[in-house]
C-alpha cells in the first residue's frame, strides 16, 4: 500500500502525469529529456524536478546513452498500481469493458 500512495502521489500533479503519460506513450525505448520538454513546453530545471519525483516514485527508469539521457515508463511498476487498484474489482468478477473517454490534457 506504502508503494501505491508514492506512486498516486507522484503523478497527483498536472506535469508529472503529463510526462507519464507521455513516456506510456513512447514505449520502452523512452525520449530524451530534451524531446520531453519541447513536446509539453516544460522548462528544464522545472522537467528536471518532475522526472526525479516520478524516479523517486519508481514510475520511470533513466539511462544515458551518449550525451543524453533517456526516461522511459516503468510499466512493471504501472501495472503493479493498477493491479493494486483493481485486485477486488467487481467483488471477483471479471470487470465488464470500460470504454475510453478522451479529453484534451492541458499541462500547467
Amino acid at each position: 500500500m506504502k508503494n501505491a500512495v508514492t506512486a498516486l502521489t507522484a503523478l497527483a500533479q498536472v506535469t508529472r502525469l503529463a510526462v507519464f503519460r507521455l513516456l506510456v506513450e513512447a514505449g520502452e525505448e523512452g525520449l530524451c529529456a530534451g524531446d520531453i520538454a519541447e513536446r509539453l513546453g516544460v522548462p528544464a530545471a522545472t522537467l528536471s524536478f518532475h522526472l526525479a519525483q516520478l524516479a523517486n516514485a519508481g514510475l520511470v527508469r533513466a539511462r544515458q546513452q551518449s550525451r543524453f539521457i533517456f526516461y522511459s515508463a516503468d510499466f512493471e511498476a504501472m501495472n503493479g498500481i493498477v493491479a493494486f487498484l483493481t485486485e477486488n474489482c467487481c467483488g471477483g468478477k471479471p470487470c465488464p469493458p470500460a470504454k475510453p473517454k478522451r479529453r484534451k490534457s492541458t499541462v500547467s
